[in-house]
């Protein structure tokens, strides 16, 4: 199937839904999977402050990307598919550049990632990453809506 799989992970409804599509489809399979969770670039007003708040928040944010992947790392070992775990930082790109150079640089053979499903203003006001993903990858990508709440 694949070799290595990269699963774009930051703890969202979509994400999990990504995680759970990623659980069926590699599950018994001789795959590698690597979690990956981008770190954003911290707001100019963080950016512009001394060392040590901007320190402070860089720590405060990675601490929380390595409790949110190991809470996902856990759920893949109770399904028996062991992860690696991996924190990027954004470093003035966007999200989606990050994904894609890992999964280029990692020789992953699909990329995995969840989707809001946002239409309209509200996709063109926020953007989408996992569309991005799927434009700038030179490899597979399985996007994975959130499921629908709808009656």
């Amino acid at each position: 199937m694949y070799r290595k799989v990269l699963l774009a992970y930051d703890g969202s409804p979509p994400a999990n839904a990504a995680l759970a599509a990623a659980t069926e489809l590699l599950r018994g399979q001789p795959t590698e999977l690597e979690l990956v969770y981008v770190m954003y670039d911290l707001p100019l007003n963080v950016e512009f402050s001394d060392a040590a708040m901007l320190e402070a928040s860089r720590a405060s944010q990675r601490a929380a990307a390595e409790a949110i992947l190991s809470q996902a790392g856990q759920q893949l070992a109770k399904a028996g598919l062991p992860a690696q775990r991996t924190i990027l930082d954004a470093g003035g790109r966007r999200t989606a550049e990050a994904i894609v150079e890992r999964a280029v640089r990692e020789h992953a053979g699909l990329v995995m990632i969840g989707s809001h499903g946002r239409r309209g203003v509200s996709r063109a006001l926020l953007g989408s990453d996992a569309e991005l993903v799927a434009r700038l990858s030179p490899v597979p990508v399985m996007i994975v809506k959130e499921p629908s709440h709808a009656p």
